[in-house]
């Protein structure tokens, strides 16, 4: 399917301004959409070509900033030791509460869309899949896709690093697909031990899938990316957002 070109939105939230990337497929809708939740780094080239194959497959995509507070409309940090320092500063820099109000504004948004369907996904890698993985607490998310999730078992993400994640696992009501790297040195088998754990205990419906690929081996950039892993991830992420929000 073919879709337009990229555009954005400015949404209002709590802590300001919010860019938000759009991609949405031509033709008439109305579709359901998905909130694709971006790395450390932003609206980089491979999280444009993960959001526009969405679209392609029927689905408004849409692609928040996740440190809106801090960088000017736009910014996109590099895949270097400068970008990662600066990313990894802000993740915990930004306040718990405005994660989840810039979801709660993306959510907001979507629903009152006239060319979405309202039945909404969402989808992050890395620091973005702990944010969906809290974004799939809202009871409207009925699906979620999280590629090897940071932080969610330190309880490190925001300031004061002690978040709540875990603890709030029971308000996950969607379908869940947890994807993970047995290499990745960020979610150690002791970490991923943990989530499952919890989840499982709350009666989570959700698949694991763990590969045997470093962090970041989705990414169609740098030296981690396994193309083969890689197109076995979007096969399963496009099964389920089909069967879940396409009803």
């Amino acid at each position: 399917m073919r879709i337009h070109p990229c555009t954005f939105v400015d949404l209002d939230s709590p802590s300001g301004l919010m860019r938000t990337h759009l991609f949405r497929p031509l033709g008439d809708g109305p579709y359901p959409a998905i909130m694709l939740f971006s790395e450390i780094y932003q609206m980089t080239g491979p999280i444009a070509r993960t959001a526009a194959a969405l679209a392609g497959r029927g689905f408004i995509v849409a692609v928040p900033e996740v440190y809106h507070e801090f960088e000017p409309a736009g910014t996109v940090l590099a895949y270097d030791q400068v970008g990662t320092d600066r990313g990894n500063e802000l993740k915990t820099t930004k306040q718990l509460t405005n994660y989840d109000s810039d979801a709660r504004a993306v959510i907001e948004f979507l629903t009152q869309d006239q060319g979405c369907t309202g039945r909404i996904g969402a989808m992050g890698i890395c620091l973005g899949g702990h944010l969906a993985f809290r974004a799939a607490m809202s009871p409207i998310v009925l699906a979620c896709v999280c590629l090897y999730a940071t932080d969610i078992h330190k309880r490190s993400l925001g300031a004061g690093m002690n978040d709540n994640t875990l603890d709030r696992i029971p308000e996950i009501a969607g379908e869940l697909m947890m994807i993970w790297g047995r290499q990745d040195p960020h979610i150690p088998a002791v970490g991923r031990r943990m989530i499952y754990d919890a989840l499982e205990q709350h009666q989570v419906n959700f698949t694991w899938h763990e590969f045997n690929g470093e962090h970041a081996f989705v990414r169609d950039e740098g030296h981690r990316y396994d193309p083969a892993l890689a197109n076995q991830v979007h096969a399963m992420v496009d099964e389920l957002f089909q069967r879940k929000l396409k009803i």
